[in-house]
């Protein structure tokens, strides 16, 4: 039952003795007790894989004949209602609502694209790309092209594609063929080779990247992109919970340790200070730690 969506690093992980049934039915009555139980549904639901999520969501269609996104929205509201929602949907479901999100309305945020773009494996871009059609009917390549314009058009186009190399080998001679493209390219404002550029940035391997210095580590930042969500004025929650809960089954714990060196406090702390009741209390769970 393992999902391939899953890491090693994650805070969130299969959760023991699980029971769909035993789950759905007190979720059931969590929602329609009088007056809702949330920490019922937030001890469940973030204590759950999101494997498991999915499989308490077939359980409680079966036996309620309802849709458990739609209890939820139902009864719940604001921060609070939109994670709990973001955690009973498949990943790839997931971020295809967030990518489709950021191309809606006047302005495509960028910020959100390009992060969803480049953190997300090959094969995790062929089922987003693939849940996005089923969703939306049209297909993720068209709205971007639609939304976008120039070298990033192109660039997040060749992302989507989902054909970067997903092997661990390393090739040194390339990285380093690849490091001088890059400067000339970057250096060279004249006639700048973008189609190189784009290509070694979106095809090569992580771990090809990492040997050119040419890509932060992802956990970096992303822990950078959770601290711009909590700073300031205001939390930018769609942000806030799509890291917190796509990242929470992969390398959450990894982001927490970045979050720490980079900013001298922990996420919990950045959480905790900046938001509160149901909606803390549930990403508190998320985030499963102080550091």
């Amino acid at each position: 039952m393992a999902s391939i969506w899953v890491g090693h690093r994650g805070t969130i992980r299969d959760y023991p003795d699980f029971s769909p049934s035993v789950d759905a039915e007190a979720i059931r009555k969590a929602i329609r007790g009088i007056g809702t139980d949330e920490k019922m549904l937030i001890s469940i639901l973030t204590e759950r894989s999101n494997a498991q999520r999915q499989l308490i969501v077939k359980e409680y269609q079966a036996a309620y004949g309802k849709e458990l996104k739609d209890d939820l929205k139902g009864d719940l509201s604001g921060h609070f209602e939109h994670l709990m929602v973001a955690l009973v949907t498949p990943p790839a479901v997931f971020d295809a609502k967030q990518l489709k999100k950021s191309m809606k309305g006047a302005g495509t945020n960028e910020d959100a694209l390009t992060e969803i773009l480049t953190t997300r494996t090959s094969r995790q871009m062929k089922e987003i790309s693939q849940a996005y059609y089923t969703v939306y009917k049209k297909s993720l390549g068209d709205d971007i092209s639609s939304e976008t314009s120039g070298d990033f058009r192109k660039a997040l186009l060749t992302l989507a594609d989902g054909r970067r190399d997903e092997s661990l080998k390393v090739d040194e001679h390339l990285a380093k063929k690849d490091a001088q493209i890059l400067y000339k390219a970057g250096e060279n404002r004249w006639g700048t080779d973008e189609d190189k550029f784009t290509e070694i940035l979106c095809l090569r391997s992580f771990p090809q990247l990492k040997l050119m210095h040419c890509v932060r580590n992802t956990p970096a930042f992303l822990a950078e992109r959770l601290h711009r969500a909590l700073k300031g004025a205001g939390t930018d929650e769609f942000t806030l919970n799509r890291i917190m809960v796509s990242r929470s089954e992969i390398d959450l714990l990894d982001i927490r340790i970045e979050f720490k060196k980079h900013y001298g406090y922990s996420l919990y702390s950045a959480i905790k200070s900046d938001t509160s009741g149901d909606y803390e209390i549930t990403l508190l769970k998320i985030c499963g730690g102080d550091d």
